[in-house]
């Protein structure tokens, strides 16, 4: 199956990015795509309010999209065990076509790995008959390999602690080749296979499939000696045997193993330091996957749809990694590149959440009232119940329709909503600059620009110090030039302007001169995108 497209909105979300992505996700799904409806952010109080409300689950969080070991790794796994025998590892290679495999235990706990360049080595090295007595050889591998049967014998699951040897001499002679212990390769010979039980041998191996004669099965039974009889020839069986040595005693013990969340970009420098064919992936010690070289070359691409946003400042971590395959935004352009041409809906309206609902009934998909209420949030929350200068006709017509299926009163619902996202006296400093964060090059600087919308700015006001404190913090964290808070109030209907960083002149030129305790009064001003962006970006000219 193909990965499904993630619907994501920008960093610090907002009610419009998260209800969006869910909004548009229904969509999606409703036209037969694969789509999950993703997060890059911690949710805020007006958000969980809107959420609860409308009894939906917040959707996936992802803090980024930096490719790792789980989006390349194979999860159908070839493995074997490590008592399973050479034999059983050159069948598996052949039938699967893999260069090499893992090697675990019965609860998937990876011991080793086992390539098949040891199984070439080992060939090449083989003159003669093994010495399987220090390999832990049982004489079940040896039946496995044979594909023989037993004639007789006792438990199967007993090493081998003789050496294995071919009755290639007469009778008289065999009592001074073979040592009591041995497993003797033999044919259709009963006199030979008779000395060789009253030596003593502990496995007679009768190649050739020849029926075993009586007295010389009751011969064995008498002494405790193995019979297996194997339908191959004397030399097949001969090279067979060989085979039968666990995988254990040639698999390579130290395995260079990733986690599934480990960074591909890291993956990439330990392989070419390696230079292994295949990597398991582990997870609490047991096998998950397996990553094969080759497939890190071009590995697949995270795909992304980015809601209420189109600026890479914005976007969460590791966009340019992605495959973005869809915009659907109501903000500027932000110089946002993609490698092929993609499908873009961007309109100047209030909200992205109208031209999601737009586009549910512009394909004659309706819309559930769960999700009719998350839209009609969306556009209260971005528009500001409507109060500020960015709300379109297009926004009071498409709350309206919203309204009518959700079944809420615009106004009732719009205040309670905007009241709980402006409970603020559990938030720290740091947790409110932080509130619906966008980045932003304005000119030569990078800005980040905060806003909070509450019931009394005043209150908020009051912890001026701690608040300028925590965006000289963003400032020196993420390296911006400046960092601003807009404190807008939702009754009054007027921003207060804070902010930590250089060129101060840029807000002077922009707001005119401010107050004596350093913010900015901007009465009338409600929009960021609207209301402060321009005037900064014509500031910055200016300068």
């Amino acid at each position: 199956m193909s990965k499904p497209i993630y619907i994501i909105g920008h960093r610090n979300p907002d009610t419009d990015s998260i209800c969006s992505a869910i909004a548009y996700a229904h969509l999606k799904t409703a036209l037969g795509e694969s789509v999950i409806p993703a997060r890059a952010g911690k949710i805020n109080a007006e958000t969980k309010f809107v959420l609860d409300y409308f009894n939906m689950q917040p959707p996936q969080l992802i803090l980024d999209v930096y490719p790792r070991a789980k989006d390349v790794m194979h999860e159908k796994l070839v493995t074997i065990h490590p008592w399973n025998t050479l034999r059983k590892l050159g069948q598996l290679i052949k039938e699967h076509k893999v260069k090499s495999i893992p090697v675990v235990e019965s609860d998937n706990s990876v011991v080793g790995i086992v390539t098949v360049g040891d199984l070439a080595e080992r060939y090449v090295n083989e003159l003669g008959m093994q010495d399987l007595r220090e390999t832990g050889v049982a004489y079940a591998g040896i039946l496995r390999c044979l594909n023989g049967s037993l004639v007789c014998g006792g438990e199967l699951s007993k090493r081998i602690e003789g050496s294995v040897k071919i009755a290639a001499s007469r009778s008289q002679t065999m009592g001074k080749v073979i040592k009591p212990g041995d497993i003797v390769l033999v044919g259709n010979r009963t006199n030979v296979q008779l000395t060789c039980i009253e030596v003593g041998v502990a496995c007679l191996i009768v190649t050739g499939d020849f029926p075993v004669a009586p007295e010389v099965e009751m011969a064995a039974k008498a002494a405790g000696t193995y019979i297996i009889r194997a339908p191959h020839d004397t030399y097949t069986c001969a090279r067979l045997i060989n085979q039968s040595i666990p995988v254990r005693n040639v698999m390579k013990k130290e395995v260079t193993s990733f986690k599934p969340d480990d960074l591909v970009a890291d993956i990439k420098n330990t392989i070419i330091r390696t230079s292994y064919r295949n990597y398991p992936v582990v997870q609490a010690g047991k096998l998950v996957g397996l990553i094969d070289r080759d497939r890190l070359i071009a590995p697949e691409r995270d795909q992304i749809i980015l809601v209420d946003h189109n600026e890479r400042s914005q976007a969460v971590d590791g966009i340019e990694e992605a495959k973005i395959v869809e915009i659907v935004d109501h903000h500027r352009l932000g110089g946002l590149e993609t490698s092929e041409p993609i499908f873009i809906r961007h309109e100047p309206v209030g909200s992205t959440a109208t031209i999601v609902a737009n586009m549910h009934w512009h394909r004659n998909i309706s819309i559930p009232p769960q999700i009719a209420g998350l839209l009609l949030a969306a556009i209260i929350s971005d528009t500001v119940l409507f109060k500020s200068p960015t709300a379109t006709d297009k926004d009071r017509d498409t709350a309206d329709k919203l309204a009518q299926i959700t079944g809420v009163d615009i106004q009732e619902f719009g205040m309670a909503m905007l009241k709980a996202g402006s409970v603020f006296d559990k938030l720290s400093p740091a947790d409110i600059v932080a509130t619906d964060l966008k980045e932003f090059q304005i000119g030569e600087y990078y800005v980040a620009i905060s806003q909070i919308s509450v019931m009394d700015p005043e209150g908020l006001l009051a912890q001026q110090s701690q608040l300028e404190a925590a965006l000289e913090v963003i400032c020196g964290k993420e390296q911006y030039n400046m960092a601003i808070l807009l404190i807008t109030g939702i009754v009054d209907e007027a921003t207060y302007l804070l902010y930590y960083g250089q060129p101060g002149s840029l807000i002077t030129v922009a707001f005119g001169e401010g107050r004596p305790d350093n913010t900015w009064y901007l009465p009338g001003v409600m929009s960021r995108k609207k209301q402060v962006v321009p005037p900064l970006i014509d500031a910055a000219r200016r300068l």
